[in-house]
């Protein structure tokens, strides 16, 4: 958890994004009645933990060819935010991660010619919620700026996002966006991480976790992105010191859709095509896990 002394900044910014919320749904083209760019809140320590849910359609909710995510809620974590760097004090704080303590959050990576991190997984996280959108899902973001004044949320409150019993609906997954920023000598592709087994944190939703990352890892190679050469095997990393996963009570995943420092990736992320591409298979991953 936070120091006390950092209490009161994120409880600040937690408010914050809140009354963002708004601003968020309209810079996202509008959020539909029902299926809005909620902003959760933090979530007291957990005590016990519960099995992945699995969410029944609603009534009135139909699934059909063009809206096969009805009553599906799915969590996108932009990873990290643009004014991360000017707070260093509150993104250094310690928070909770599962059983040990990292830092609040980090400022994220660039491309060579300065493309943020903080930009990039925002921009495809705004095309994968339009697409989710349309496939009849609710979607709910992490943070709803990526804004030079703004910081976190902490790496604790992403991952409690979509768990029961936290703020906001119970979801059925959730997509951490990220960029790598390798500089090992022809570090290139993209890998998907997923949380390894390890009581109480993880045991719950290692195994769909791990099939979830196999969706997402072969809907990104089916459109025609490479796996990474210098981390994992064949696109999945197995981790046990990420809090977004370890705190997760839903299948969850991070991807690092590509190494920022690589000049064919960078290429890749900083086009708008590029970008459609990625969110485009993320979306497909969603739709194939959540039609199992």
């Amino acid at each position: 958890m936070s120091t006390a002394s950092r209490e009161d900044p994120r409880r600040r910014l937690e408010v914050g994004l809140l009354g963002l919320l708004v601003t968020g749904c309209v810079a996202l083209g509008g959020c539909d009645a029902g299926r809005t760019a909620d902003v959760p809140g933090s979530e007291p320590e957990r005590t016990s933990r519960s099995a992945a849910p699995t969410r029944a359609i609603e009534p009135g909710e139909t699934v059909s060819p063009e809206r096969p995510l009805a009553g599906r809620v799915i969590v996108i974590d932009p990873g990290h935010q643009l004014g991360n760097r000017s707070f260093s004090a509150e993104v250094d704080a310690p928070v909770e991660a599962g059983g040990f303590t990292k830092p609040c959050n980090t400022t994220g990576t660039a491309t060579n010619d300065g493309y943020p991190e903080a930009t990039f997984t925002w921009e495809v996280a705004r095309v994968l919620r339009r697409t989710l959108v349309e496939a009849g899902a609710r979607v709910v973001l992490t943070r709803s700026t990526n804004s030079a004044t703004d910081w976190g949320p902490c790496v604790d409150v992403r991952g409690r996002a979509g768990n029961p019993g936290a703020p906001g609906p119970t979801a059925d997954l959730k997509i951490s966006i990220h960029g790598d920023g390798s500089l090992a000598p022809g570090a290139h592709g993209f890998h998907v991480i997923v949380p390894r087994e390890v009581a109480p944190w993880t045991t719950d939703i290692a195994g769909p976790s791990s099939r979830l990352g196999q969706d997402v890892r072969d809907a990104l190679v089916a459109a025609g992105f490479a796996t990474a050469t210098y981390v994992g095997h064949d696109g999945i990393d197995v981790r046990r010191d990420l809090a977004t996963l370890n705190l997760a009570d839903i299948p969850s995943v991070l991807v690092e859709l590509g190494n920022m420092r690589d000049a064919r990736d960078a290429a890749e992320m900083e086009s708008a095509a590029g970008r459609l591409a990625y969110a485009s298979a993320l979306a497909a991953a969603v739709e194939r896990f959540s039609a199992r």
